[in-house]
């Protein structure tokens, strides 16, 4: 013999060839078709969530910069300096300003853009007290 122990049952190690089932080759295109069309999905919600989160970032930011603009005229200082700290924060945003009682108040919007053509309004408002206090 050759100095291997028989084998029962079965053919030989390395001797026989796997058979292929015609369901095999339909289940690897269906996994394919399957993962064609979850990729562009799954791609799709990562790009709108990091949209989404720029555009909190966004807000963050100019809520940060109307309370600064808010404190900037509470101290009895120049509009276009709190103007200039709005602007600083995001260029393209307008800001208005209301006086009631003892508080002043500055209020900023924006657009910020979700995959690249959704406008998402943002807005944010500060207020501080009048005169410093």
């Amino acid at each position: 013999m050759n100095g291997r122990p028989p084998t029962r049952g079965g053919p030989a190690p390395g001797g026989a060839r796997a058979r292929h089932h015609p369901t095999a080759s339909r289940e690897r295109g269906s996994a394919a078709a399957e993962l064609a069309v979850a990729l562009p999905v799954v791609v799709l919600t990562l790009l709108l969530g990091v949209g989404v989160l720029g555009a909190g970032l966004r807000m963050v930011t100019l809520q940060d910069a109307v309370a600064d603009a808010a404190r900037i005229l509470g101290r009895g200082d120049a509009t276009g300096d709190a103007g200039a700290a709005v602007a600083r924060a995001d260029p393209g945003a307008g800001f208005a300003v209301s006086r009631s009682d003892d508080l002043v108040c500055v209020t900023a919007s924006a657009e910020a853009r979700i995959l690249g053509g959704v406008a998402v309004p943002i807005r944010a408002t500060g207020c501080a007290l009048e005169g410093g206090r």
